[in-house]
C-alpha cells in the first residue's frame, strides 16, 4: 500500500468542518490507464467557498483526480459525491449536465475556439444552456471591464496574448456563476507576471461569486493564494486536517 502523504495550509485553527459545508467528497478513488495506475485509493474532502490548491510532481495523478472530481472521468472504484449526489453512479449525459449547469473550468492552454471572438467564447457556456445570444453577450461583455480587456470584445484567440487569452478562458468558467471551478494548471502557460496577475482576478472574481475552487498546480506562489493545500503523491492524497471555509 502507497503511504498516504498531505500537506495542509490554514489561516489560524478552525474547526473540523460541518458535514452540510462539503460540497465535494471522493472516498477511495481509483482509476488507471490500461495497465498504468493514475489513482491508487484517492480521498479528498472539498468545502464549500473555500480555495483547494491540489499540489503533486507530473505524473502523480493530480489532473486524473480533478477530472474526476468534475465528472469527466469515471472512476473505475470509489466514491465521488456532489452535493448529496453520487457523480460516479451517473451516466455519461447526466455527468454532462451536471459539468454544464453547476461547474466551470479553466484549462492551462485556455482552450479557446478560435473560431469565436473574445466575447462569443465567454458567452459559450450560456449559449450551451439555452440563453439567448443577445443576452449570453450582453453578460459576457460585463466581463471585460473587471479583468482589464476592454477593447478585445472582437478578438479572435489568436488575436490575444497569452495572459489576455486565459483571463478570456477565466471569464468563460465564470460567467454562468458555477458553484465550482475546476483550474487545471490555469498559469502553466504564462509567464510570472501574467500568471499573478490572472490569479489575482481569479481570487477575486470566486470570492464576490461565493464559487468554490479546486486548483491542480505544481507551483508553490501558484497554491499560495489558496485557502489550503494537499498533496498527491503516487496516485494518494492523505487525509485532511483542516479546514478553511
Amino acid at each position: 500500500m502507497t503511504e498516504h502523504t498531505s500537506a495542509v495550509r490554514t489561516a489560524g485553527h478552525s474547526p473540523a468542518p460541518d458535514p452540510a459545508d462539503r460540497l465535494i467528497d471522493a472516498r477511495g478513488v481509483v482509476r488507471s490507464f490500461g495497465q498504468t495506475p493514475a489513482l491508487r485509493g484517492a480521498s479528498v474532502t472539498v468545502i464549500a467557498g473555500e480555495i483547494l490548491a491540489v499540489m503533486g510532481p507530473s505524473g502523480s495523478g493530480k489532473s486524473t483526480l480533478l477530472h474526476c472530481l468534475a465528472g469527466i472521468l469515471a472512476p473505475d472504484s470509489g466514491e465521488i459525491w456532489f452535493d448529496g449526489r453520487r457523480i460516479d453512479a451517473m451516466g455519461e449525459a447526466e455527468r454532462s449536465a451536471l459539468r454544464r449547469d453547476h461547474f466551470g473550468f479553466v484549462f492551462q492552454f485556455g482552450q479557446l475556439v478560435p473560431e469565436l471572438t473574445a466575447e462569443e467564447n465567454i458567452a459559450l457556456p450560456l449559449l450551451l444552456a439555452g440563453t439567448r445570444r443577445a443576452a449570453a453577450l450582453q453578460r459576457a461583455r460585463a466581463w471585460f471591464g473587471r479583468l482589464g480587456l476592454e477593447g478585445l470584445e472582437q478578438r479572435r484567440s489568436g488575436e490575444l496574448s497569452g495572459g489576455q487569452a486565459q483571463r478570456v478562458a477565466l471569464a468563460r468558467g465564470l460567467v454562468t456563476k458555477p458553484e465550482v471551478l475546476f483550474a487545471d494548471e490555469p498559469t502553466g502557460s504564462l509567464d510570472s507576471m501574467s500568471g499573478e496577475l490572472v490569479m489575482r482576478l481569479l481570487t477575486s472574481a470566486v470570492r464576490e461569486q461565493g464559487t468554490t475552487v479546486i486548483l491542480v498546480t505544481h507551483e508553490a506562489r501558484v497554491a499560495a493564494y489558496a485557502g489550503r493545500e494537499v498533496i498527491v503523491r503516487d496516485g494518494a492524497v492523505g487525509s485532511l486536517t483542516g479546514a478553511t471555509p
